[in-house]
């Protein structure tokens, strides 16, 4: 008989589900809203009935099933009580129980950017690595970290809060997280969009991004990329902070490779070229042959990381 396993990645604004072989083969993938009324009340029950549906319309038999991963935006103790996962409304809430009485099948729970690692060394950019640690660069940046093919969830579930490393002490500005010098303040969108801003109104030099509004991470990105002076010194400097996070984390957990996902690693081989020049240059020598690479599974790396996790279980 055929085993099946699903893969759920929870979002603020949609639910990204996936029924899997247990071989890695993605069979279907879809989404819902994601539902936070009262609390977010309702995400467990739309999630555990939209799995139900769905494995009846595909024909797939419930005892087939060895289980369903999650992963959630937010830190996952290792009983699968979340803590806190502020854009879903959850507080303290044992999610993997809930959704074990909804669907009545095994469920693992893990932090979504370390789910999403695991996805990412299984299946994308960091495949043939044992080792690997995932950087995100979006709205924010987060991070997951693989070691020897196990996800590294951290006592609190906290593990791999990359983003919240402190590496610019110039900072004066406060980062969300209630700190000052984050490197989500120079290498998220955000933070790209913020030190560009500022070097245009420091500075008289010529730019394409001058007079571009709203300004987004993508114009900076694009304009580096077509030469632009002023957007490929904004580049720099993330490359610069980046490079100096990634080799601090090297000397602590000494990966195979760095996988680079998110909406900025769309910027691709200038992004990586200049992170890993500084990583190179603040590395401990014995670090310095780990290899930077983009992510590959984009927006599908937390359901294929959700399903390995089941696998794992087995």
């Amino acid at each position: 008989m055929k085993k099946y396993c699903v893969g759920v990645d929870v979002g603020g604004t949609t639910v990204k589900l996936g029924v899997f072989l247990c071989d890695g083969t993605l069979l279907k993938k879809w989404e819902i809203p994601t539902n936070k009324e009262d609390h977010g009340a309702k995400i467990v029950p739309e999630i555990a009935s939209s799995i139900q549906e769905t494995l009846q319309a595909e024909g797939i038999a419930y005892d087939a099933v060895e289980g369903i991963g999650m992963g959630v935006p937010g830190p996952v103790l290792e009983d699968g009580t979340v803590n806190r996962c502020v854009n879903l409304g959850w507080g303290v809430f044992c999610v993997k129980k809930a959704l074990e009485e909804a669907t009545s099948l095994p469920v693992t729970v893990g932090n979504d950017a370390t789910v999403a690692a695991v996805g990412e060394a299984w299946q994308g950019g960091g495949k043939g690595y044992s080792s690997v640690v995932m950087i995100t660069l979006g709205t924010g940046v987060g991070g997951g970290i693989v070691l020897h093919g196990k996800p590294l969830h951290g006592v609190h579930g906290a593990g791999g809060e990359i983003g919240h490393m402190f590496v610019v002490p110039e900072e004066t500005e406060v980062c969300g997280c209630g700190k000052k010098g984050c490197l989500e303040q120079v290498a998220s969108a955000t933070g790209i969009v913020k030190e560009a801003r500022k070097a245009l109104a420091s500075s008289m030099m010529p730019s394409a991004l001058r007079g571009v509004d709203p300004l987004t991470a993508r114009d900076v990105c694009d304009a580096a990329k077509a030469g632009d002076e002023l957007a490929k010194g904004v580049l720099e400097k993330l490359g610069h902070y980046l490079g100096l996070a990634m080799s601090h984390i090297a000397e602590v957990i000494d990966p195979e490779a760095f996988v680079i996902g998110g909406g900025v690693s769309k910027a691709g081989k200038i992004l990586i070229d200049v992170s890993e020049k500084y990583f190179k240059e603040y590395s401990f020598h014995a670090c310095r042959s780990a290899v930077i690479t983009l992510a590959t599974l984009g927006n599908d790396a937390g359901i294929y990381g959700a399903a390995r996790m089941v696998i794992d279980e087995e």
